[in-house]
């Protein structure tokens, strides 16, 4: 806490008496070089979502969900390209602004509040996952804690305005990758002695979790290589090239050069930051083939259930669910010792055996979630983002707990900081001050800006309440992102390269696109990933057809 404490402080301290006009507030002056620019950009990603909830879609899933990335690094390449020199071209405060100068004012705000619905609700989700930390680790009753961390994020984001989060952003940063390299090592240390590092990749392997890359196409499979390559990649064009909270960080640069070059940083890093952080939920998962884990890794939630009327049928799945967990480290002890004997034959039936195990005990596991939800109807009885917490409040030696405590609570103050910024920035620029205030001073402004970002900070804090009702949190965000994000790229997209296109077709396909993409979400089974395609295809090929429609009625 001393750390976090100290990294707000110093950038508040930094940035001191710098926020006194709504330019200053709003982009921070433009003075920022491509490190800071860099690390900002990955900062406001990485939310305590990705520290909580990465490891744990590891631990359940493997590793392929780094294959979500694989289009990231072309997307970075292509804004760097186009989108960064037309910004810094018309010098807008936010991306939204381009829209009116190419199409029209109903066009700009359509795309204003496609953003503002999607990261306004996505910002409760990051809120929420820091409080599942202070909850769990030490005792506190999860609504107040989520109370507590949205008023101090609030407090430091109204202080302090974009510079101050930016220069947050870069010691937050260091710190969180320095952390999880940290705990790597750690849980490799807390292996068995007879599992060397290789012997542990070779576990995750027999289990099914280094599947790292799929080549096959099935639309219904969330993460695969061509699910990344294109809509990671339409994800990550849409979600850096006109998400507020990403565009205000690189648009605070001092030259469209030093933009740049913070984009293609974060391209560059952004993979092995997330193999990194998968393959630590990976190592996670492998020790505890060795160290038996808790039935449930949500330890509040088990309390419930033993003080429910299921209380006798939770404790026998316990004492079969340490039954099987002795027989799965058998098993794995097997097996590391047939790989480090070169028995092929030994080592085939003990990877069976192995494999039979883990069955085993994920068929026990998934009858004490039946349990919780018959115990607890309307409770979330699904526990991965409760496993890489559990795990360092469990195993981490205690000097350790507190640095990834602060990693994880790190990653959240920058993202929601960002996001607070951004949506502020937004209501305030595309609607008081385009709609409702056209002739308000730069102080008015400057008190605008600062109430709208207190009022999304309350709307996160109270839509958080509500996060514990998701599946997975990594996923929900991604998921809520994908089902806007392709609308907007669309419209920024026909806005580049499709000159004859006006706002009045554009506004229409979008609108329309935008319902059939929900409705996609709710009546099939299409993975999420593929919804950025769809939804920018639609907004593009609707666009052309409406064109000439619209150009008809307005001759008539």
């Amino acid at each position: 806490m001393g750390t976090t404490a100290f990294i707000v402080g110093w950038g508040l301290w930094r940035t001191r008496g710098e926020a006194q006009t709504s330019e200053a507030f709003l982009r921070g002056g433009r003075e920022l070089g491509w490190p800071t620019i860099g690390l900002s950009v990955m900062a406001t990603q990485a939310s305590a979502i990705t520290f909580l909830s990465v490891p744990g879609q590891a631990y359940e899933d493997g590793m392929r969900f780094v294959q979500f990335y694989f289009g990231m690094p072309i997307a970075m390449i292509l804004i760097s390209a186009v989108f960064v020199p037309i910004y810094y071209r018309l010098n807008v405060l936010t991306a939204y602004e381009y829209l009116e100068s190419r199409f029209d004012l109903k066009t700009r705000l359509l795309g204003a509040l496609l953003f503002l619905i999607q990261r306004g609700l996505a910002s409760g989700i990051t809120l929420y996952a820091p409080a599942i930390i202070l909850s769990a680790i030490l005792g506190w009753p999860l609504e107040p804690t989520i109370l507590g961390m949205g008023v101090l994020v609030i407090l430091y984001t109204v202080t302090g305005g974009a510079k101050a989060v930016s220069q947050t952003q870069k010691q937050q940063m260091v710190v969180m990758l320095g952390g999880m390299v940290v705990a790597a090592f750690v849980i490799v240390w807390r292996l068995p002695e007879t599992v060397s590092f290789a012997r542990a990749v070779d576990v995750a392997g027999a289990l099914g979790r280094m599947n790292v890359v799929s080549f096959d196409l099935d639309l219904q499979d969330r993460y695969n290589f061509w699910s990344g390559l294109t809509g990671g990649f339409f994800l990550a064009l849409s979600y850096f090239g006109t998400d507020q909270s990403q565009v205000g960080r690189y648009l605070s640069g001092r030259s469209v050069t030093e933009s740049r070059l913070g984009l293609l940083f974060n391209g560059v890093l952004k993979i092995p930051m997330q193999f990194l952080i998968l393959f630590v939920g990976l190592l996670v998962f492998v020790f505890y083939q060795f160290t038996a884990p808790p039935l449930l890794f949500n330890q509040p939630l088990r309390a419930r259930v033993q003080a429910s009327e299921r209380a006798v049928e939770f404790t026998r799945l316990e004492e079969v669910w340490a039954l099987t967990q002795a027989d799965k480290r058998v098993a794995a002890e097997r097996y590391v010792a047939a790989r480090d004997a070169g028995d092929v034959a030994e080592e085939a039936r003990a990877r069976e055996a192995l494999q039979a195990a883990a069955r085993a005990a994920d068929s026990v596991r998934q009858s004490a979630k039946t349990v919780v939800s018959q115990a607890l109807p309307g409770a979330e009885a699904k526990d991965s983002d409760y496993i890489f917490i559990s795990f360092v409040k469990d195993w981490m030696p205690s000097g350790l707990v507190g640095l990834l405590i602060t990693v994880i609570l790190a990653a959240a103050m920058s993202s929601i900081a960002s996001e607070l910024t951004a949506l502020g920035t937004t209501t305030t620029v595309d609607f008081y001050r385009r709609v409702l205030r056209r002739d308000a001073t730069d102080r008015q402004v400057l008190v605008a800006s600062k109430l709208c970002t207190v009022f999304w900070g309350l709307v996160a804090i109270g839509f958080a309440s509500f996060a514990s009702l998701l599946d997975n949190l990594i996923q929900a965000v991604n998921i809520l992102g994908s089902l806007f994000y392709g609308t907007v790229l669309g419209l920024f997209l026909v806005a580049f390269f499709l000159k004859h296109v006006q706002g009045h077709a554009v506004f229409l396909a979008a609108v329309v696109s935008q319902g059939l993409v929900l409705a996609l979400f709710v009546f099939s089974g299409i993975g999420y990933l593929w919804f950025n395609v769809i939804g920018c295809a639609l907004v593009i090929v609707l666009g052309l057809l409406f064109q000439p429609v619209v150009s008809r009625v307005a001759r008539a």
